[in-house]
């Protein structure tokens, strides 16, 4: 069996959700929420979306845990991690009796007003369509990365996802 190459197992832009930067989170959620595409006739929900700009150019990409970090109200992020940990410990703080919800709520209903790019993370890495996925997976573990955008003439056609390589390479090591 021969060692395929970025284009050959990428999922294509047309078939992968994006969206553009200036979404909100709340909108960047909805499309998570209901995006999925098919791989091998079986229907896959995104890990990440890809975010371009108003030229249709790459800037970066955004995960589930990105929009949920950005979601955390500023009366959060301004205590030392401890702190926090000690205001959601249920052993300690058996009813969380220490956070109001209300201001939690409130305050969440503020930040999902957001943009996504407040909270995206900028493109490091991409792979060619012709490179063989050996150097996507240097990619992905180097850069601590599941998602890798695939460039065919400097544009970009796809993605490679984790996932997919995961099976690509059992299948060499496993038939």
């Amino acid at each position: 069996m021969e060692i395929k190459r970025a284009g050959e197992i990428m999922v294509s832009l047309d078939k992968y959700p994006h969206i553009p930067y200036w979404f909100t989170l709340r909108q960047a959620m909805a499309e998570m929420e209901h995006a999925e595409f098919e791989i091998g006739g079986k229907k896959c929900p995104p890990r990440v979306l890809l975010v371009f700009d108003e030229k249709y150019q790459l800037l970066g990409t955004v995960r589930r845990r990105d929009i949920l970090r950005g979601l955390e109200p500023d009366f959060l992020s301004t205590l030392l991690i401890d702190e926090r940990k000690k205001m959601f410990d249920v052993k300690s703080n058996p009813d969380l009796k220490q956070i109001s919800l209300d201001k939690l709520m409130k305050s969440i209903e503020e930040r999902v007003k957001r943009p996504v790019s407040d909270v995206m993370r900028l493109i490091k890495v991409t792979a060619d369509y012709e490179d063989y996925i050996i150097k996507v997976i240097y990619e992905m573990v180097d850069n601590n990365i599941s998602v890798v955008p695939v460039l065919k003439n400097n544009q970009v056609v796809g993605v490679v996802r984790s996932e997919d390589v995961f099976h690509e390479v059992a299948k060499l090591l496993l038939d």
